[in-house]
């Protein structure tokens, strides 16, 4: 890890994202001064008397072309395990500071684990099963049918999933998406034609978050198949569409979504309510 001081060039000062620390005398430089000659390096003498610089090699090119290769092998390490470190310090504060991308990183490891023998059977919803495996009402959100099922599912959260918490913030994201999700495996399984057809996925917690998002915000424009809209547009739309495909056979669980976007609507109502009680408390204090 490169700190502020190690950034600065010895000889100019300035301050590089990716500095250039020479491998003969160890000081940091930028790269207008990188190579040895440019900032007078201190072991450009002995260097010079062993021929490495100015002399020739049997079989190669000059010193100072294979010093050349040297450095730009150098800087393209030193590049790569800084890009490296960057991303995963990226994705870990990501992680760490949004409930949305922690969500959809558990999503994406549960979908690889997915291929461990019993592993979904073990923790997909079935309707007659949820007192035996009282377990499954949750983890059934976090296993997907197909790569498809994942993407889309985790698009969907990825965009509108942070928007909740900074519009709510993020424990009451949580709970939205956990109680939608949760209230949407139950919606499901007492209006199952079959208690014996499984669940899984993270569709009715997402449509959740979703429903929520539209009362609080309803002027946030969205695009349904290329398509521009007002969120709460769009929402109405998806939940007619689940509506009149109740009971078809499309291995597509509607009534848990619409169980979700009623929970959604319901926790948004009430969010909402609270954040202009508070604004009126606020707004009376400043006068």
């Amino acid at each position: 890890m490169v700190n502020d001081l190690d950034k600065k060039c010895w000889i100019c000062g300035r301050e590089e994202n990716l500095p250039f620390k020479c491998r003969f005398c160890g000081k940091v430089f930028c790269s207008l001064h990188r190579l040895p000659e440019q900032h007078a390096c201190e072991g450009l003498d002995d260097l010079n008397k062993n021929g490495r610089f100015y002399g020739k090699r049997s079989g190669q090119g000059s010193s100072s072309d294979n010093m050349v290769k040297d450095v730009l092998k150098d800087t393209a390490k030193y590049a790569a395990k800084n890009a490296a470190t960057g991303v995963g310090r990226n994705i870990g504060n990501s992680i760490k500071n949004s409930p949305s991308i922690a969500i959809i990183f558990i999503c994406i490891i549960s979908y690889l684990l997915q291929a461990v023998p019993g592993y979904f059977a073990y923790f997909m919803l079935i309707p007659n099963e949820i007192m035996m495996r009282p377990w499954t009402i949750i983890t059934h959100m976090f296993l997907h049918v197909n790569l498809i099922h994942l993407f889309f599912n985790m698009l969907v959260l990825f965009f509108f999933g942070p928007e909740l918490e900074r519009r709510a913030g993020k424990k009451i994201f949580l709970v939205v998406y956990f109680t939608s999700g949760i209230v949407a495996a139950i919606g499901y399984s007492v209006t199952s034609s079959s208690l014996f057809i499984p669940m899984v996925g993270a569709s009715g917690a997402i449509l959740g978050v979703f429903a929520a998002l539209a009362v609080i915000a309803p002027d946030i424009r969205v695009y349904v198949y290329f398509i521009p809209m007002k969120i709460v547009h769009a929402l109405v739309l998806f939940a007619f569409i689940d509506f009149i495909f109740i009971g078809a056979d499309d291995m597509i669980a509607h009534t848990a979504h619409l169980s979700g976007i009623l929970v959604g609507v319901l926790m948004g109502m009430r969010i909402k309510r609270s954040q202009v009680k508070y604004g009126s408390y606020a707004r009376t204090n400043r006068r």
